[in-house]
């Protein structure tokens, strides 16, 4: 945490006796910082040493000065401000470079000192994971207080955890199948630990960026999805925004739909059903009606086929073009759902497909939404749905605001072409 504003005062130090160039200097400090943002420079080390990062930080740091010199030179035709803007962006690295010395010592003595530490339990049964222990009990660089071992009683992490407190989870030579572990992973229970792996192949791990270690045994750490705070909060933004501007530039749209569907199949214009939403939550999502069920019964425990001979024209054009689900944009306004996460469905069909298949109800951490990563990648209708569980997975653990446009924008492109059910 005090790496990044210890970055950006060395950079926009020398405003202390230069201010000539001070919109360009803050503009650099910005650029700087999402350039060492994007290549890892902010992520947190169990090694931590300036000499290991000084290399990406030099490259990093040319990349940064290239970007914002061509911009200066764009905006002004005078050769010598460009040339004592870079200059000055020099002595800023410079100041940047001393910085990160400076906090990267001041981090490793605290942890020496152990004013800094977090308790860590580590999951394995096996010599590595009793290695680690023992480092983790000589060495209090890393940063780590040994809190104890898991090695069978798997079931029983999350209790430990909690008695514990642990808030960083190691996982070596683990006796369990993969699909195992992953269960443990995504885990909500375990959701406020870090969690570190040491790679199966540890010998041949990835030499990409900078590789991490407790003494000689490789490290990594798991990026796990961050569904709560800013970011997440800015998709909630996002949803609000586009929702409601969706409803006022397609109203006329509603409109026509809403009279279609009353012309095909009488009084009844919205459909309402009970769907499952975040964390098992239930709510009433609502749709164009396209067509009748016999009953309620059915309703809920009936999969739509697109050939079912109760569709009407007019429904089977809303359902090809998915202009049948604009009334969840409601649903979005009112927190039901979000714009892009995994599709929802009826209770019926959850506590089905959660007994079928164990990574379903791990669907439920993201809000469910309008389309999803699963949808615009064919499986939608009578597809497996082992294959929608997958991918929605995929997304709730690579979700960032970038996969969300690349959804919509694909979500477009079915729409335009018709590729509803």
């Amino acid at each position: 945490m005090l790496t990044l504003p210890v970055d950006v005062a060395a950079f926009v130090l020398p405003l202390a006796w230069n201010r000539d160039y001070w919109k360009g200097l803050i503009a650099a400090a910005l650029v700087t910082v999402a350039v060492f943002a994007l290549g890892g420079l902010y992520a947190g080390r169990r090694h931590v040493s300036f000499l290991d990062e000084l290399p990406l930080l030099c490259v990093r740091l040319l990349a940064a000065a290239a970007v914002v010199a061509i911009i200066a030179a764009e905006r002004h035709d005078s050769v010598e401000y460009v040339v004592g803007f870079l200059r000055l962006i020099a002595v800023s690295a410079v100041f940047v470079l001393i910085g990160r010395a400076l906090t990267r010592t001041a981090v490793v003595v605290a942890r020496r000192r152990r004013w800094v530490e977090h308790s860590a339990v580590v999951v394995g049964s096996g010599p590595v994971a009793a290695e680690l222990a023992r480092l983790l009990r000589r060495y209090p660089q890393y940063g780590l207080h040994f809190a104890g071992f898991v090695a069978d009683s798997l079931d029983e992490l999350p209790e430990i955890v909690r008695l514990t407190r642990c808030e960083v989870l190691l996982i070596a030579d683990i006796d369990c199948d993969d699909d195992e572990l992953l269960r443990i992973a995504r885990s909500p229970r375990l959701a406020g630990c870090d969690l570190w792996v040491v790679p199966r192949l540890r010998e041949f791990h990835a030499r990409h960026g900078i590789p991490d270690h407790i003494g000689a045994i490789p490290v990594s750490r798991v990026n796990r999805p961050s569904l709560t705070g800013p970011q997440f909060l800015l998709k909630r933004a996002f949803d609000v925004a586009a929702a409601g501007v969706a409803l006022l530039l397609l109203s006329p749209v509603l409109l026509l739909c809403a009279a279609a569907v009353r012309l095909e199949g009488g009084p009844g214009i919205l459909f309402r059903q009970e769907r499952i939403g975040r964390y098992g939550r239930p709510f009433q999502l609502l749709k164009f009606r396209s067509m009748r069920p016999a009953d309620e019964t059915e309703a809920q425990t009936t999969w739509s086929v697109a050939t079912d001979p109760r569709v009407g024209p007019i429904g089977r054009f809303l359902r090809r073009t998915s202009l049948d689900e604009l009334p969840q944009l409601w649903n979005i306004l009112r927190g039901d759902m979000t714009v892009v996460g995994p599709r929802p469905e009826r209770p019926h069909f959850v506590d089905q497909f959660s007994a079928d298949y164990p990574d379903y109800a791990m669907r439920h951490r993201m809000p469910v939404g309008l389309t999803g990563l699963a949808q615009v990648s064919g499986l939608r209708g009578d597809t497996p749905i082992s294959d929608r569980a997958r991918f929605d997975n995929y997304y709730i653990e690579n979700w960032s605001l970038w996969l969300d446009v690349k959804v919509i924008v694909r979500t477009v492109l079915e729409v335009l072409r018709g590729g509803g059910r």
